[in-house]
C-alpha cells in the first residue's frame, strides 16, 4: 500500500514551519520554513521593552506558503509521493498568544480600523504588558479563589490570557469594546484550516485553557464570571462567551476546508487535530512518558513531565500549571520553563557585540567557553534577563552578573551566561521532585540542544544527570505530526503514536564527576543570590558571595 503521511505545523516566535512524516516510522520526508513578515523578526516592538506583539496576517500567509512548499519539496523528493497520501494535520504555535477576534471570529487586525492597532495583534507569549494586571488577578484569586492559583503554581503571570486581555480594556477600551472574544493563536489556526473560526464553532484545547487561562473542568472550565466580573464587569461578561469545553489533541476540530485545500494543494476532508502550544507537542515529539522530563531548548526554555490521572499528584508552587490532559490524554502535564535561554545569549552576542562580528559570534564564543573549566572565570550569573518563569513567577525581576573584573573576557561571561540557566534548570528539577515528581531521564529538543553539544556538557555537569537528545530536530513539528496522526484514526492513542514515530539520539552527555563538584559549589551561591533578590522572605548576609568566587577561581587556576 502507498505510504500515509501527516503534517505537522509549528508557528515559533520567528518562523512557521511545516514539517511532512511517515506515519509508519516518523520519518521526516520534507519541510519548508518561511519568516514572519511583520516587525523585527516577526515580532512587532515598540519603545516599551515589554510589548512584543504579531500581526495574524503572518500566521495566514505562513500557513499557505509552508504547506505548499512541503508538498513541493516532497514531490521531487519522494519517489511517487502525491498530496492525495497526506492524512491529518496538528498544529502547535507559541502561547499564551491571545487574538481579539470580531463576532465571526476574524482577528480586528484584519480590520481597516485596527490594521495598524498594536493592541488588535496577536499579544505574543513574552509580552509583559500585564504584569500590573497578572499581580491583581493573582491578589484577587488568592483572596477569593485559592483555588485557581493552587493550579498554576500559585502565582498567575503576565504571559498568560487574562493579564493581556484586561490589560487590553484597560489601556486600549477601543479594542477590548470591539472585540467579540479572545481566542489563542493555538486554537484559531486549526479553526482557521478548517473554517470554524465563528465563535459558537471553535474547538479549543485544554493545553493553552488550562495552563495559562484557569480553566478547569472541576470548577466548571474558565474562571467564574462572578470573579472575572470583580477585575472588571466586562471581563466578566467575556466569560459567557468562552468556550464551555476544552478538548484534547487526540481529537479533530474538523476537516481541511475547499478553500484551503485549494490554496495548499492537500486534500479537501482530512481531519485537523486540537491545537496546543509548541513546547508541548515538542514533548509528545521527544516521547514524553511519566518519569521523562523534556527540556525544549530555544529563545526560552519549556520543561515538560506528565504524571498520570489515577494517581496523587500534590499542587507545586512556583509551576506553570498541572493540567489534565494538556500534554497526553489521561495524563496530568506539568508545565515549567524559562523566560529567556537562547535570548540570554542572543542578547549578549547581537546588542553587546563582544569582539566584533567574528571574534563575537556564538560559534567562537562557544569554542572559547568549552576551553574554561567550571569556577575558572570567578563569575555568577542570573538567568533573568526576561523575568523569571519558574519557580519565582516575577517578569519585574532582571539579570544579574557578579564577578567581574578588569580582566574579564567576553568567553568568560559567554560560559557564565550559559552555566547560570543551567542553574535554573537545576533549581526547577529540585523543585518537581521536592513535591515528588521523580525526574528519571532528561531529554533535549530544540535548536540549542541540536546545535551545541557545549550546553548539554554543562548542563550535565551542573544537574548531574546524563542529558539525551530528541533524534528528531523538529520536534514540535513531530509532536503536531503525531497529533495529526491520532486525529485521523492511524494510531488509537497517542503513546502508540510515539512508539512508532520518535527516538533519541545515539549520544549521551554524561556528567563529569569533577565538574560536577565544583558546579556543587557554585549553584550554592547561585540559590543564595536567587533567593536574596528572588524572595520576599529571605534573610541573609551576601558579603561573602564575591570572596567565594574568588576563591573558587584561585583554586581552579592553581
Amino acid at each position: 500500500m502507498p505510504a500515509q503521511y501527516v503534517m505537522g505545523l509549528d508557528y515559533g516566535t520567528n518562523t512557521v514551519r511545516a514539517l511532512l512524516v511517515n506515519v509508519a516510522n516518523g520519518k521526516e520526508v520534507a519541510t519548508s520554513v518561511w519568516g514572519y513578515r511583520h516587525g523585527t523578526d516577526g515580532v512587532m516592538l515598540s519603545r516599551d521593552p515589554n510589548l512584543a506583539r504579531q500581526h495574524p496576517e503572518d500566521y495566514v500567509a505562513g500557513a499557505e506558503a509552508t504547506l505548499r512548499q512541503a508538498l513541493a519539496v516532497a514531490r521531487r523528493t519522494v519517489r511517487g509521493f502525491q498530496p492525495a497520501q497526506v492524512v491529518g494535520i496538528g498544529v502547535d504555535t507559541t502561547g499564551s498568544t491571545p487574538i481579539p477576534v470580531d463576532a465571526n471570529g476574524r482577528p480586528l487586525a484584519f480590520s481597516k480600523r485596527f490594521a495598524r492597532h498594536p493592541a488588535a495583534m496577536a499579544w505574543l507569549w513574552k509580552d509583559h504588558t500585564g504584569v500590573a494586571e497578572a499581580a491583581e488577578i493573582t491578589a484577587l484569586a488568592g483572596k477569593i479563589r485559592p483555588h485557581y492559583l493552587a493550579k498554576c503554581g500559585g502565582t498567575y503571570s503576565s504571559e498568560w490570557f487574562f493579564s493581556k486581555i484586561l490589560h487590553c480594556l484597560r489601556t486600549s477600551p477601543e479594542v477590548f469594546d470591539a472585540a467579540h472574544l479572545w481566542v489563542e493563536c493555538a486554537d484559531w489556526v486549526p479553526a482557521m484550516l478548517t473554517g470554524t473560526e465563528a465563535p459558537d464553532s471553535l474547538t479549543v484545547g485544554v493545553c493553552a485553557a488550562g495552563h495559562k487561562a484557569m480553566y478547569n473542568d472541576a470548577w466548571g472550565g474558565y474562571p467564574d464570571a462572578e470573579f472575572l466580573g470583580q477585575l472588571d464587569p466586562k471581563l466578566g461578561a467575556l466569560r459567557g462567551r468562552l468556550r464551555p469545553q476544552a478538548r484534547t489533541i487526540d481529537r479533530p476540530v474538523g476537516t481541511l476546508s475547499d478553500a484551503w485545500a485549494r490554496r495548499t494543494g492537500l486534500p479537501a476532508g482530512i481531519p485537523v487535530a486540537v491545537g496546543a502550544f509548541d513546547a508541548h507537542l515538542g514533548a509528545v515529539g521527544s516521547g514524553i512518558a511519566p518519569g521523562t522530563l523534556v527540556k525544549i531548548i530555544g529563545t526560552s526554555t519549556c520543561d515538560m513531565m506528565v504524571a498520570p490521572v489515577d494517581q496523587p499528584l500534590a499542587d507545586i508552587p512556583g509551576l506553570c500549571g498541572i493540567v489534565n490532559g494538556s500534554i497526553l490524554p489521561g495524563y496530568y502535564g506539568l508545565e515549567a520553563g524559562q523566560s529567556a535561554v537562547g535570548d540570554i545569549f542572543n542578547w549578549f552576542v547581537n546588542y553587546l557585540q563582544p569582539g566584533g562580528r567574528k571574534a563575537g559570534s556564538h560559534e567562537a564564543l562557544t569554542a572559547a567557553a568549552a576551553r574554561l573549566q567550571p569556577g575558572e572565570s570567578g563569575l555568577l550569573a542570573l538567568d533573568w534577563n526576561n523575568g523569571n518563569r519558574t519557580i519565582l513567577v516575577d517578569q519585574r525581576l532582571t539579570g544579574l552578573l557578579l564577578g567581574q573584573t578588569l580582566y574579564t573576557t567576553p568567553a568568560e561571561i559567554y560560559r557564565a551566561l550559559i552555566e547560570a540557566t543551567a542553574f535554573g534548570a537545576l533549581t526547577i528539577i529540585n523543585r518537581l521532585e521536592e513535591y515528588g515528581v521523580a525526574v528519571r531521564q532528561i531529554v533535549n529538543c530544540g535548536g540549542i540542544a541540536e546545535k551545541n553539544p557545549v550546553v548539554m556538557q554543562i548542563y550535565a555537569d551542573v544537574t548531574g544527570r546524563p542529558m539525551s537528545v530528541s533524534r528528531s530536530a523538529q520536534t514540535c513539528a513531530l509532536g503536531a505530526a503525531i497529533a495529526g496522526a491520532v486525529a485521523a484514526q492511524v494510531y488509537p492513542n497517542c503513546a502508540k503514536a510515539q512508539a512508532a514515530m520518535t527516538g533519541l539520539k545515539p549520544r549521551v552527555f554524561r556528567p563529569n564527576p569533577k565538574a560536577h563538584a565544583v558546579y556543587a559549589e557554585l549553584y550554592g551561591l547561585y540559590r543564595k543570590l536567587h533567593d536574596a533578590f528572588g524572595t520576599a522572605d529571605w534573610s541573609g548576609n551576601l558579603h561573602d558571595v564575591m570572596k567565594r568566587l574568588l576563591d573558587l577561581r584561585h583554586r581552579v587556576r592553581g
